[in-house]
């Protein structure tokens, strides 16, 4: 249970409160630091991930931890990022994105209790989708919506519509492999709507 792998893990969810503390500190230096935290927490997404498996120390409690860290760090800077802004714009992708993550949870889930969990394992568009959503979300973190007003802020104005561009684009990637893991699900959702 107490493998590195999974320590790694705890520590990432025991800083999703850590992380929205900071960014509601009255500084302007909390986006930024938010923004590394979130970075933080991502790269040690891979870590605990390549130390598993060199480790050999993958494990079943792991398999649960890890995404529930993932979802949790995420759905928290997505709620943010729309508090911050307060604009639909961000509202859809944030929607979308934590929408599809509920829901290819519940079929995962479903899958796994039909003994058929490896149709719909992680697939490589969903490991872009991933990165891009990460890069996204840290880059929109780290401008101070203050800036954005100042006309001395263009470096940051371009930060943000960078990350808004970029959060798009793993708003289609989230649709897209969603799909695909529907697809693969399919034919076992209509196997058992006609035994039903």
């Amino acid at each position: 249970m107490y493998t590195v792998p999974n320590i790694i893990t705890l520590a990432r969810i025991a800083l999703v409160p850590v992380f929205i503390l900071i960014f509601f500190l009255p500084f302007h230096w909390s986006y930024i630091w938010a923004a590394a935290i979130f970075t933080f927490a991502g790269v040690t997404d891979w870590v605990d991930g390549y130390l598993a498996r060199r480790l050999n120390q993958a494990s079943k409690l792991g398999a649960f931890l890890d995404p529930v860290a993932d979802k949790l760090m995420v759905s928290a800077a997505l709620i943010l990022l729309v508090e911050m802004h307060a604009s639909a714009w961000l509202a859809i992708p944030a929607i979308v994105i934590i929408g599809r993550e509920i829901a290819i949870s519940a079929l995962r889930e479903w899958m796994a209790e039909c003994g058929k969990r490896t149709q719909v394992a992680v697939s490589y568009i969903g490991k872009v989708k991933t990165v891009i959503q990460m890069i996204a979300i840290a880059i929109l973190l780290g401008v101070d919506p203050a800036f954005l007003a100042d006309e001395q802020g263009m470096v940051w104005a371009l930060s943000f519509w960078l990350g808004f561009l970029l959060l798009y684009v793993a708003m289609a990637l989230t649709l897209w492999s969603g799909a695909i893991y529907l697809k693969a699900a399919w034919p076992n959702l209509i196997e058992v709507e006609n035994k039903g």
